[in-house]
């Protein structure tokens, strides 16, 4: 488990059950209470915002690179940003510094931590932005190695300090660009071949002329790669092996946010026998669950546990042979098995 979190970049984490059944669909023998021990018990996870300021789970020994390549960040600093959220540009720095100190050796709620700034800085302002600015305020300090995610209290949730929660170092100053192509490097591993404007999408960081930038900077490690006309690139070692790779028949039910589909957002429509697109990519961000036959997104699905029934219902983009309705059968059953239910699945048109 530890090491799919590793070479998956994280996991998407916005919503906790997604990420769970992202593990289910990857890892033989996940519980469903797996991703909650490694987080609240063992810590050998941690939960953080990172990349488009979205919420994801790392490795805990792997939260200090991270932290360095998001301090790369140009939204934390930008002046109409920082007003947006209703505090003056100048006072960020200091915001920061403050939630490191409040959150030391402490699990906070939002509100304990506000009053706990507002104390410590005497400016009600700050507490009053970080109350009424959901993540705006702290996704700086999540960038920074200062915040991370604690176990919630009831329906609380609650953030503390990485360094004394993980027992792990602070980021170093000077490391930030190395680590920002380390995390290049390893997202063209898992992703390629990937183009520059799908790897800078996915970052949510610098422009794609700067990622270009990076990924030339990888020298010859990396290769391009024409994948219908577009260049794409992929890890040199990788190349000759994408070039030769067969045709794999499988048939998979990834979870809403599933990195597969995050990945290729750019591209997705070319996963898809038509204009599906919106049905998958929704409004707000939404990603929907999909069936993936072969690797192409050929339909969207949902589930729902309703005391001992585990109902799971398929909407295929077009009619599909049997082959791939058993596979679809054989992966709602091991889901079904997941939930501890009893499988209820429909096909609808």
């Amino acid at each position: 488990m530890l090491s799919l979190v590793s070479e998956l970049c994280g996991l998407h984490a916005q919503v906790m059950s997604s990420a769970e059944l992202t593990l289910w669909a990857r890892v033989d023998g996940v519980s469903r209470d797996s991703l909650a021990r490694a987080l609240w018990r063992d810590r050998s996870l941690v939960k953080m915002w990172a990349m488009r300021g979205t919420l994801h789970v790392f490795r805990s020994n792997e939260h200090a690179a991270w932290c360095a390549a998001l301090r790369t960040y140009e939204l934390r600093v930008r002046r109409s940003w920082a007003r947006y959220l209703g505090i003056e540009p100048e006072d960020m720095e200091g915001l920061v510094e403050a939630i490191d100190e409040a959150l030391d050796g402490r699990e906070l709620t939002r509100e304990e931590l506000a009053a706990e700034v507002s104390r410590r800085r005497a400016s009600r302002p700050l507490a009053e932005a970080l109350t009424h600015s959901w993540g705006g305020l702290l996704k700086p300090a999540s960038y920074r190695g200062s915040l991370c995610f604690a176990p919630s209290r009831g329906q609380r949730v609650r953030f503390t300090n990485p360094r004394s929660w993980l027992g792990v170092e602070g980021v170093a100053d000077g490391s930030e660009e190395e680590a920002l192509r380390d995390v290049l490097r390893r997202f063209v591993a898992t992703n390629g071949p990937a183009s520059t404007q799908e790897i800078a999408r996915w970052w949510g960081g610098p422009s794609a002329t700067r990622i270009e930038e990076l990924i030339g900077s990888l020298g010859d490690e990396v290769a391009p790669v024409d994948v219908d006309g577009v260049r794409a690139w992929a890890l040199a070692g990788h190349a000759d092996a994408i070039a030769s790779a067969e045709p794999v028949r499988s048939v998979r039910l990834l979870p809403t946010f599933d990195q597969y589909v995050i990945g290729t957002t750019k591209h997705s429509h070319e996963l898809m026998p038509g204009a599906f697109r919106d049905r998958v990519h929704r409004q707000a961000g939404w990603v929907s669950p999909v069936l993936l036959v072969d690797g192409m997104i050929e339909g969207v699905w949902s589930h729902a546990k309703k005391g001992k029934r585990a109902s799971v219902a398929i909407e295929p983009f077009r009619k599909q042979p049997a082959w791939v309705r058993k596979g679809a059968e054989a992966e709602a059953e091991l889901l079904a098995g997941y939930l501890d239910g009893e499988l209820e699945l429909t096909w609808e048109a």
